[in-house]
C-alpha cells in the first residue's frame, strides 16, 4: 500500500464493544478446543479441521474480508485480535496467517473483479484456504533471488517449475498462492509473479519436513514439475507481482505478531497461577522478587510489543506506508517478549516447567519458532537500521 487514504490510523487504546464482544466469541470457539485437541490432532497427523469450521461457522476465520464479499469487514485489526486469542488458548493456527491474512490481503489490494468474485467470498467463509508458497531453499529470505520459474505459452497459459520449502498448512489448503519469477526469452528470471494452483494439478508434490513442533500445521517441501496454470490464475498481472507480493508480507508479520502476544499471555497466566498456588518455606513462591519481578518484566514487555502491533494494524487498515517499519517491529518486540515470556513460565515452574502435563515445554518450540519465521529477527534489524535509520545497507 503505497500511498495514504483519507482515513486517518486510529489505536483504540480502551477497546470498542465490538472489539471485546470478538475477542469473547472466539475465546468460546477455543475454549471448546484448545492446547489438548491441538495436541491430538498433530498426534494423529490431522489438521484441526473441527475448530477452523467452528471458527468459520461464526465467520472468525475471513473478519478481515471486506462485508460486499461475506467478510466481516474489520481488517487486520480484527484478524489480529481472532490470531491473538486463539495463541492465548493455545490454538494458534499458521493456516490464519496464509490464508485470509497473506492470500485474502493479496486478492483484496491486487485482484480483478473477477479474482476477487471468485476467492474472496470462499475466504470470508473459510470454505476456500489458500496456502502461501515463497520461501525456498537456495534463497532463503532473499526474496529477490528465487528460482522457480514462471514460463509464458503461446496460449496464454503459464508453466511452473522450480521447489519451495517451509511451507505451512498445505495439507489443510484447497489452493496455493506460488511465488514465481517470470522466465524470459534469453532464460534469465525477471521479476517475482503470484499465481494460485490447484493442489490436484498435475505435477505438483509435497514432502512432509519432520520437525520439532508439536503443532497440527505441518511443514513442507513443494515440487513443481511444469504444473500449467490458467491465466486467469495469474494475480497482480504479468508486471506487478513484486509489489503485490510485499503487500501481503506486512499481514504476514501482524499476524505472526499477534499469535506471539497471544502465546506470551497464555505463558505468564500460567506462570502466575502457579507463582500464586504453588507452596515451599511456607508461602506462595510469587512472593519472591527473584520470581515476582522477571514475570513483571515480561508483563511490560508483552503490553508494549502489543501497542506496537495495534499501530501496525491501525496503520494497514488506513492504507498508510508506514505500516511496513511498525509491522516488522511489531513482529520483532512479539517474538522477542513470547520466548521470554515461555522461557520465565518455565523457569517459574521448576522442573515441572518440562514436565508434559504443564503444556509449557510444547510452548517454547513454537515461541523460538517465532524469532526465525516468517522473517528473522536479524533481517527486521537489517530493515530498521536502513530504512528508519538511514545507515548503509548491509547485505
Amino acid at each position: 500500500m503505497s500511498t495514504p487514504t483519507a482515513a486517518e490510523p486510529v489505536i483504540r487504546l480502551v477497546p470498542t464493544q465490538e472489539q471485546e464482544m470478538l475477542r469473547e466469541s472466539v475465546a468460546g470457539v477455543t475454549a471448546k478446543y484448545g492446547a489438548k485437541y491441538m495436541l491430538d490432532c498433530h498426534e494423529r497427523g490431522v489438521p484441526p479441521t473441527e475448530m477452523w469450521d467452528a471458527l468459520s461457522e461464526k465467520g472468525f476465520t475471513g473478519v478481515n474480508i471486506p462485508e460486499e464479499y461475506g467478510g466481516g469487514g474489520l481488517g487486520m485489526t480484527g484478524l489480529a485480535l481472532v490470531q491473538e486469542e486463539l495463541g492465548r488458548h493455545g490454538c494458534t493456527q499458521l493456516l490464519m496467517v496464509v490464508s485470509p491474512a497473506i492470500a485474502g490481503s493479496i486478492l483484496m489490494l491486487h485482484g480483478d473483479e473477477e479474482q476477487k468474485d471468485r476467492w474472496l467470498p470462499g475466504l470470508a467463509t473459510g470454505t476456500e484456504r489458500i496456502s502461501f508458497a515463497v520461501t525456498e531453499p537456495d534463497a532463503g529470505t532473499n526474496t529477490h533471488n528465487i528460482t522457480t520459474r514462471a514460463r509464458r505459452n503461446d496460449d496464454g497459459t503459464w508453466t511452473l517449475r522450480g521447489q519451495k520449502t517451509y511451507i505451512s498448512a498445505v495439507e489443510h489448503a484447497t489452493a496455493l498462492l506460488v511465488v514465481a519469477r517470470r522466465e524470459l526469452e534469453d532464460g534469465s528470471l525477471g521479476l517475482p509473479l503470484l499465481f494460485i494452483i490447484d493442489l490436484d494439478s498435475p505435477g505438483f508434490s509435497k514432502e512432509n519436513i519432520p520437525t520439532a513442533l508439536r503443532l497440527p500445521d505441518k511443514q513442507w517441501t513443494l515440487y513443481f514439475d511444469d504444473v500449467q496454470v490458467p491465466e486467469e490464475r495469474l494475480i497482480g498481472g504479468d508486471q506487478g507481482g513484486l509489489g503485490a507480493l510485499f503487500d501481503g508480507l506486512n499481514p504476514e508479520r501482524i499476524m505472526a505478531a499477534a499469535g506471539s502476544l497471544g502465546a506470551a499471555d497464555r505463558a505468564l497466566t500460567k506462570a502466575a497461577e502457579y507463582a500464586n498456588e504453588r507452596v515451599v518455606w511456607g508461602k506462595p513462591i510469587g512472593t519472591h522478587q527473584g520470581l515476582s519481578h522477571p514475570l513483571a518484566q515480561c508483563k511490560i514487555e508483552l503490553e508494549l510489543a502489543r501497542l506496537m502491533n495495534q499501530k501496525a494494524c491501525a496503520l494497514y487498515d488506513a492504507g498508510w506506508k508506514g505500516a511496513g517499519e511498525t509491522a516488522n517491529m511489531a513482529k520483532y518486540a512479539a517474538a522477542e517478549a513470547c520466548v521470554h515470556a515461555v522461557d520465565q513460565a518455565i523457569q517459574t515452574h521448576g522442573g515441572n516447567g518440562i514436565a508434559l502435563e504443564y503444556g509449557l515445554s510444547d510452548m517454547w518450540w513454537g515461541a523460538r519458532l517465532n524469532k526465525i519465521a516468517p522473517v528473522s529477527r536479524e533481517m527486521i534489524l537489517n530493515y530498521v537500521a536502513e530504512h528508519s535509520l538511514g545507515l548503509p545497507k548491509s547485505y
